[in-house]
């Protein structure tokens, strides 16, 4: 076996590793997704459409935290720290206020009202976190940048 085929098999099984790795995280935040909905609807009884959205806009936080946040240079360890302390302080505590401001002023007044009344509202807060979430960052795609730069 010549070095160049060891080379291919070695880059063949790392990008097969990657892709597992890829296929978990992708996995573990749909598996998130689907806990939130199963909580929600065994507590309240309510299929919240928007909560997707709510998780859109969590990223969308996260995101502009990192890029905004991102050190010039090369980075430290307190920097990288600072950056994922802020990131993972400031993105739930979004998430969490967003929703509690859609319980209070959407789900709530709905509670004694026909079930297919909140079914339609949360249909519709959907469509209005959507919108915000395009008004905001734009309907085009976006090049994620790492918390940690690494040149290879």
């Amino acid at each position: 076996m010549s070095v160049f085929a060891a080379a291919d098999v070695f880059s063949a099984w790392h990008q097969f590793i990657q892709h597992c790795l890829d296929g978990l995280a992708v996995g573990a935040l749909i598996a998130l997704v689907a806990l939130g909905y199963t909580m929600v609807y065994g507590i309240i009884g309510l299929i919240n459409f928007a909560h997707g959205d709510v998780f859109m806009l969590g990223a969308l936080v996260a995101w502009t935290l990192i890029t905004t946040l991102e050190p010039s240079g090369t980075a430290t360890t307190g920097s990288i720290a600072v950056r994922l302390f802020s990131i993972l302080l400031v993105t739930p505590l979004f998430c969490a206020a967003l929703n509690v401001a859609i319980d209070r002023l959407v789900y709530r007044p709905l509670r004694a009202a026909p079930p297919l009344a909140p079914l339609v509202s949360a249909i519709g807060v959907s469509f209005i976190l959507m919108n915000v979430g395009q008004f905001l960052a734009g309907e085009a795609d976006r090049l994620g940048v790492g918390v940690v730069a690494v040149d290879l």
